[in-house]
């Protein structure tokens, strides 16, 4: 397979394939195709990971796209202003992503659900506690929310993060939830309660406009309900 994302701040990755070759993704997300892309709706690996996918913000099935006698052409385009990101999983390089994150994968991709061990991070890090996770080997695309800055932490080293922005990080970090320090900065410093400590060694991937931020922003705008 062949790619090319093009496209800001609403891009798309544009995928040609060879026949034969299957890229998985979740509903809605293909955009355009050749004639020739045979669609099949599956759960990819039974009821078990249908739920789990599901628990990580996924839809419960997949579809599954094949070149059938011919090259072929298909599109995944980004349901949000931002950036799509292209990783390359192999075994012993998972990646963590945020809840839906995905966009497409070849087929020897594997989504599934991930759970970090602090019960601190679920019930308050917002992107903490279920996350998905990208294992097997091929090409995956995520989807990130605005512009992605990446650093890469040593060990022992970390970085406060605020809710939403973190996109990504590769499976060797840790992730806990923390308080802000101090009552009064707290209740009037406008950054909320909990901030995530994401630590080293590996790589994380922060997004500028993080979608929750947005609707928090716009929020005051909308007419309430009667």
């Amino acid at each position: 397979m062949k790619y090319s994302i093009e496209g800001t701040p609403l891009p798309v990755v544009i995928c040609d394939m060879d026949p034969g070759e299957v890229m998985i993704t979740e509903r809605g997300s293909m955009s355009w195709m050749t004639p020739n892309m045979k669609m099949e709706t599956t759960s990819n690996g039974g009821v078990g990971k249908a739920l789990g996918r599901m628990f990580a913000g996924e839809a419960l099935f997949q579809n599954r796209y094949t070149a059938q006698g011919g090259p072929g052409k298909i599109a995944f385009a980004s349901s949000f202003p931002g950036s799509i990101l292209d990783f390359e999983i192999s075994p012993g390089n998972s990646v963590i992503v945020q809840k839906s994150g995905f966009l497409a994968a070849e087929s020897t991709v594997e989504l599934s659900v991930f759970f970090q061990k602090k019960l601190g991070a679920g019930l308050f890090g917002g992107e903490g506690f279920i996350m998905q996770k990208l294992s097997g080997s091929g090409i995956a695309f995520v989807e990130i929310d605005g512009y992605a800055i990446d650093y890469d932490l040593e060990a022992g080293e970390s970085m406060v993060i605020d809710t939403g922005y973190l996109a990504a990080m590769t499976e060797s970090c840790s992730m806990e939830i923390v308080t802000v320090p101090g009552v009064k900065n707290m209740l009037f410093g406008g950054e909320g309660v909990f901030n995530t400590v994401v630590k080293g060694p590996g790589k994380i991937i922060l997004q500028t406009l993080p979608i929750n931020a947005v609707a928090g922003s716009l929020r005051p705008f909308f007419p309430s309900a009667k």
